[in-house]
């Protein structure tokens, strides 16, 4: 059966790199039901959809279902960095509005969710840089070698250089202080991640470009950082590692199929 909950976040899913994992993070959803759906950021690689193969195309299709009213879902995606200049065709393609922001009401609790690059210096100083090391990862990737330690070390090179994960935390808190959050959950770093200051509880939800792919659930019982470990409970009806080098793939009518929801995973993560 699958584990309810009340809000899952997820980020960082790059599609259209090597590295993304569309395939995980659909069976993931699968897992799960849950009534609130977060996409915090940094969905896509970057603006070229020629880049997209038949799982993102899959996944794609998937949130589009999720969207449909009839499911009693709110789904909302974050803008990330790497979003920008997607929000019209992405409302149009799933359905689902596109924010620099959102934030809500659980259990009496008021929780926030932005993307964090808006801390990243790095980028706001050094844009035509970041996008040159993204265009040199994305390069790399072409080798055949999605998980090549050259690949993670480029994706990783703004975040070592600016320490990211105290730094994002650190803005983002303030924010929460200053929107009155007790919670709030950001991208943009790749680390998971959960501090405590001020009143104010940080999230970060990590990223699925990595080995090690998280995730964030919310219910009665407080906030856990999950990790995807593909155990032999999870749904794979939906899988197919024999596609997942195939070549570009553009959406047809099965874009906009029906689909189902159910299954399992888990993470001894934080709960606050």
């Amino acid at each position: 059966m699958p584990t309810k909950v009340n809000t899952l976040i997820f980020s960082d899913l790059h599609l259209g790199a090597e590295t993304s994992r569309p395939s995980d993070c659909l069976d993931m959803l699968h897992q799960f039901e849950f009534e609130r759906l977060i996409l915090l950021g940094d969905i896509f690689a970057d603006l070229n959809f020629r880049r997209l193969k038949k799982e993102h195309w899959q996944f794609l299709s998937h949130i589009r279902k999720l969207s449909n009213p009839k499911r009693h879902i709110e789904v909302v995606w974050v803008e990330g960095n790497h979003d920008f200049g997607l929000a019209e065709v992405m409302g149009h393609l799933t359905g689902v509005e596109v924010l620099q922001e959102y934030s809500w009401e659980f259990n009496g609790t008021r929780h926030l969710a932005i993307h964090g690059h808006q801390w990243d210096k790095f980028i706001a100083n050094n844009f035509g840089l970041s996008v040159a090391i993204s265009y040199a990862h994305l390069q790399i990737q072409k080798l055949g070698l999605p998980m090549h330690p050259i690949a993670r070390f480029t994706d990783k090179i703004p975040t070592r250089w600016q320490r990211l994960t105290p730094k994002v935390a650190t803005g983002a808190i303030h924010l929460a202080k200053v929107r009155h959050a007790e919670r709030v959950f950001c991208g943009h770093t790749h680390k998971a991640y959960h501090v405590e200051q001020d009143g104010v509880n940080y999230y970060n939800s990590g990223c699925w470009t990595d080995t090690r792919a998280t995730f964030i659930t919310i219910d009665e019982k407080g906030v856990e950082i999950r990790e995807y470990t593909g155990d032999d409970n999870q749904r794979s009806d939906d899988r197919d590692s024999s596609q997942e080098r195939s070549p570009a793939y553009s959406p047809s009518a099965d874009f906009f199929d029906e689909a189902e929801l159910s299954a399992d995973a888990a993470y001894e993560g934080v709960r606050r």
